[in-house]
């Protein structure tokens, strides 16, 4: 269980069941991660304490805590060389979401920190390869840290009217809740998504806005046809 100092032991307990079971002999005996994903989560990075010290501090946030995942970022960047030399974070997300985040932020400020530049080039691929990698049915979950981290940058560039700086996310916005575009349901499908429970594997799309699922379910079928052929759609 996690120390009881955690400040995120009471909103993780429940979060955390199931992200990871056991194999073999293991199955169905408890869960266990990676031992990256265990410092992770057990002891996380740079969470944030003390918001009101970050009054200053460029942020960002995707999700609604209402649907059970969302997350906030702050940044502090030296105007000179623009690279990110404090990153805190706080999420009401899983597991896994916790020890993804938590290693983002040791990735960005590692060694001086990553410039705003580097920052927007770190994938989840990444982040996942550093952890030792995290169940299939977990990845989407280092898609949260990774999209606040870019409203954060968003956010820097505007408070210094670097407007020209600022990027869009491509796509039209499905899920409006947790910004999800047409373009991420349709990685989703490239990557090997054809149901809209494996899309929402892979980028939780209408668990923030139930309201879009019908859209997102037009989006799988289009995608699937555009790409595989009529003949490899379900019935």
């Amino acid at each position: 269980m996690p120390d009881a100092s955690s400040p995120i032991q009471s909103a993780t307990n429940a979060a955390r069941q199931g992200d990871v079971v056991g194999v073999g002999s293991s199955a169905g005996k408890g869960w266990f991660y990676a031992d990256a994903v265990k410092e992770h989560f057990f002891r996380p990075k740079n969470f944030m304490q003390d918001e009101a010290a970050y009054g200053d501090a460029a942020m960002g946030m995707v999700g609604s805590p209402a649907c059970g995942d969302a997350m906030k970022i702050w940044i502090k960047v030296d105007p000179e060389t623009e690279r990110i030399t404090d990153l805190k974070w706080k999420t009401f997300g899983c597991g896994s979401a916790i020890a993804s985040t938590s290693m983002m932020s040791v990735m960005i400020t590692e060694d001086g920190g990553k410039t705003l530049t580097e920052a927007r080039k770190l994938r989840p691929q990444d982040i996942m390869e550093r952890l030792g990698g995290l169940p299939a049915r977990k990845v989407h979950c280092s898609v949260l840290g990774d999209k606040a981290l870019r409203a954060a940058i968003n956010d820097w560039y505007r408070k210094n009217n670097r407007h020209d700086q600022i990027q869009v996310e491509q796509g039209r916005i499905i899920d409006k809740v947790l910004k999800i575009t047409d373009h991420d349901i349709e990685e989703a499908v490239l990557d090997g998504a054809d149901t809209l429970e494996k899309v929402q594997q892979k980028c939780k799309v209408g668990t923030g806005d139930p309201s879009c699922i019908p859209e997102v379910e037009q989006l799988i079928r289009f995608y699937m046809e555009k790409f595989f052929g009529a003949n490899s759609m379900g019935a």
